[in-house]
């Protein structure tokens, strides 16, 4: 008998189980009724015992977001939360995308979940006034039942349904969507949905879900991206007890996209018996064309590139001729390594390959993209693959690659039956998608008054292009629009350059993308400005972004504005002031010990403005804390304050982690880190002793919350240790001397 989590949490705090999965209602209009159930739509159902089913077309990895556009909807609804019922739904185009990537959720979806739910709730108010032969006007919904105010008649949602059931859904011009004055839910705390469960041990993650007849694979894969097998010797694997076989997968082929990357499956009764088989498994490897792949040689690399002229993203006047005629210059180059995403939860899929199709269960962030992955994989129709998303114990943007999806398929194909795929965290940190290396170079004059007087930024780094097309050394407008074409800084000679940079490994994106190292490179050199022109830093930034106004980046800028439109969602430096203003007014200027520094810095990212200061000491050994960080962010309305503040603290750890640990690094072209004890992440002993998470009240359109907060931390950091030591780093991870 294997043991598993689940059980074993169960045995020690006890607890049932929790069903995550729901069939697909279909797409958005009246669907075919029963008498005992009222749908309306995709995303909700209301039974006649008044129990209302929401259907989260999200991936919940810990941002609430499974809570947060529910509640949304129930909001419209006017359904009591207490008697809502969360599933997660499968993968289907017809709830538009589902990949929970990018900090969009609520930006895409606020307004769908509010007509949805206002349309809903209008048709049980008609409902309503059928029943009771009054005008539908005069009837109102209000916490999980309908009110007839002249008479003081009230009908509960359950007792409304079988009438629902036959009506029409209103005009989209006909709906009536509630005050802001009259949300119940939106802009107010409201717990998660799966707290409870997962305090009870009762949550299903990836590795919770098992099938009758279950096999358990781990996967010996090349040490080296595009490596090839020579041979294997599976004599000593097939002798530890529990291993079943040894299944040689094939190959990527070219673009390795979300492929599987071929290598040497072992299957086993249990996850032990296939790590300890794997463990006893002997291979041989042809390295290939990465196998000259160092860290530290590419890192020279990147920064000879940005020493040349490169391709020109963004230029207004002379920046050339404005800085060699400053009264005063400054140049700097700042660097960043290959990250990892290091979720708590390792990549691991459940999939059942049987003669009509195939069925996955996966912590993932894209089920529509696992769906169609796997169906290429297999050669199958996209409807003959069925994705089930489970809780993500992490995503960061790792789990929306289902390279680790695709495995699984391959295998339980190959076997006849139903496969969990599980990778170690020696796999996870050797065979990612990493956050790409970087260099960024920074020139800039002062004039006698102390003001910028042109500026050239230059960035080289391996694009996520790299990953969809092999020999891509160019990077995409939507990675230059993190923080090189929108440079938000007044300066009227401005020149954005990007310069050629190859990829050796898989690059993918991770929690706020390019914004980490293009952030760290501006806003240390805008540090360093303010030092040179000896002027306050906070005051400096706030010179540097010139008067409130729209940024206007001209026509020849290529700018995808996180897929929306500039003029719904302008670049406001009104905003990004606001926010510095007030973390200035929160935080700055304070009186500290002796070793202590305050650092500062801003960016607008995910269509939110985030202004972070943050209070470092470093010891005469050379040892950084971090004391205290103060965070103010604008991201327009907010439907859940309470998590946007969790997911505050938790970009700070984050960025923090990055920071000060964060750095993978290749010899011979094999990533040289393996666990958490040589790519360490924040203790709880090494977090700030105080965060301060500040919201800006708006009304204006939601921005994004879950990677914003995350690019201005490392620089804020980085000026934090100057003002503390004096002394000035340059690059990622932040080691002072």
């Amino acid at each position: 008998m294997n043991a598993t989590r689940r059980g074993f949490l169960q045995g020690l705090i006890g607890g049932g189980a929790l069903v995550i999965g729901a069939p697909l209602l279909g797409p958005v209009r009246l669907l075919a009724q029963e008498a005992t159930t009222f749908k309306p739509s995709l995303w909700v159902a209301i039974a006649i015992d008044g129990t209302v089913t929401i259907f989260a077309h999200r991936s919940e990895m810990g941002t609430g977001i499974r809570t947060c556009l529910p509640a949304v909807l129930a909001d419209e609804l006017e359904a009591d939360l207490k008697r809502v019922k969360i599933e997660q739904a499968l993968g289907d185009e017809a709830y538009g995308s589902q990949n929970t990537d990018g900090s969009r959720s609520v930006r895409d979806f606020f307004q769908t979940m509010r007509e949805v739910g206002a349309s809903a709730r209008q048709m049980l108010e008609q409902a309503a006034a059928k029943t009771w032969g009054v005008p539908a006007g005069e009837c109102r919904a209000s916490l999980h039942a309908v009110h007839h105010g002249p008479s003081k008649r009230s009908l509960a949602f359950g007792a409304l349904v079988a009438k629902a059931a036959t009506l029409k859904a209103p005009a989209q011009e006909a709906l009536r969507l509630k005050k802001p004055s009259e949300w119940r839910y939106i802009g107010h705390d409201f717990p998660s949905y799966d707290a409870p469960a997962i305090v009870r041990g009762e949550a299903v993650f990836g590795a919770d879900v098992s099938l009758p007849g279950m096999k358990f694979v781990t996967v010996a894969r090349s040490p080296v991206l595009g490596g090839s097998l020579v041979s294997h010797d599976a004599k000593a694997t097939l002798k530890v007890q529990g291993v079943e076989r040894v299944v040689v997968l094939k190959a990527f082929t070219a673009p390795h996209t979300f492929q599987a990357l071929g290598g040497v499956a072992v299957v086993a009764t249990s996850t032990w018996a296939a790590m300890q088989g794997l463990r006893a498994l002997s291979t041989s490897w042809k390295k290939g064309p990465n196998a000259s792949y160092d860290s530290t040689t590419f890192r020279k690399a990147l920064l000879k590139s940005v020493s040349s002229p490169g391709k020109s993203v963004r230029q207004s006047g002379d920046a050339k001729k404005a800085i060699g005629s400053a009264a005063k210059r400054l140049s700097g180059d700042y660097t960043t390594p290959l990250l990892a995403h290091a979720t708590m939860e390792p990549p691991c899929a459940l999939v059942h390959v049987t003669k009509s199709g195939c069925e996955v269960w996966a912590p993932n962030q894209n089920p529509q993209g696992a769906r169609d992955t796997v169906a290429a994989t297999l050669g199958l129709k996209k409807e003959q693959v069925k994705v089930h998303t489970t809780l993500l114990g992490g995503g960061f943007g790792r789990k929306s690659k289902p390279d680790f999806i695709a495995e699984a398929a391959l295998v339980s194909r190959e076997i006849g039956a139903p496969v969990r795929v599980v990778w170690t965290r020696e796999d996870d940190l050797r065979h990612g998608y990493y956050h790409a290396p970087a260099a960024i170079h920074c020139e800039a004059g002062l004039d006698e008054k102390g003001q910028i007087q042109g500026w050239l930024l230059r960035t080289a780094f391996s694009s996520i292009t790299s990953t969809f097309a092999p020999g891509r050394t160019e990077p995409a407008p939507f990675e230059l629009m993190m923080g090189v074409t929108d440079l938000p800084y007044a300066v009227e000679d401005l020149r954005c350059e990007s310069c050629p940079a190859p990829a050796h490994v898989r690059i993918g994106w991770l929690r706020s993308v390019c914004n980490i190292f293009h952030v760290f490179g501006t806003s240390s050199f805008v540090d360093e400005l303010a030092n040179a022109a000896g002027v306050d830093s906070a005051d400096f930034l706030l010179q540097a972004l010139g008067k409130p106004r729209l940024l206007s980046l001209g026509s020849e800028v290529k700018y995808p504005n996180y897929g929306k439109s500039l003029k719904e969602y302008p670049i406001d430096i009104g905003r990004l002031r606001g926010v510095v203003e007030a973390v200035k007014k929160s935080a700055w200027g304070r009186k500290l010990p002796k070793g202590h520094g305050l650092g500062i810095a801003a960016h607008r990212s995910f269509h939110s403005y985030v202004a972070v200061v943050v209070e470092a000491s470093v010891s005469r050994d050379g040892e950084v804390r971090v004391e205290r960080v103060d965070l103010v962010i604008d991201l327009g309305t907010v439907v859940n304050p309470d998590r946007v503040r969790a997911q505050m603290e938790g970009s700070v750890i984050f960025g923090l982690s990055l920071a000060l640990w964060g750095e993978i690094t290749t010899k011979g072209g094999q990533v040289v880190q393996s666990n958490f004890h040589d790519y360490p992440v924040a203790r709880m002993s090494q977090a700030p002793k105080t965060i301060n998470v500040t919201l800006v009240k708006s009304d204006l359109p939601p921005g994004g919350a879950g990677e914003p907060a995350v690019p201005p931390i490392a620089p804020a950091l980085a000026n934090a240790i100057f003002a503390a030591c004096g002394q000035r780093l340059r690059d990622l991870p932040l080691r002072p001397a």
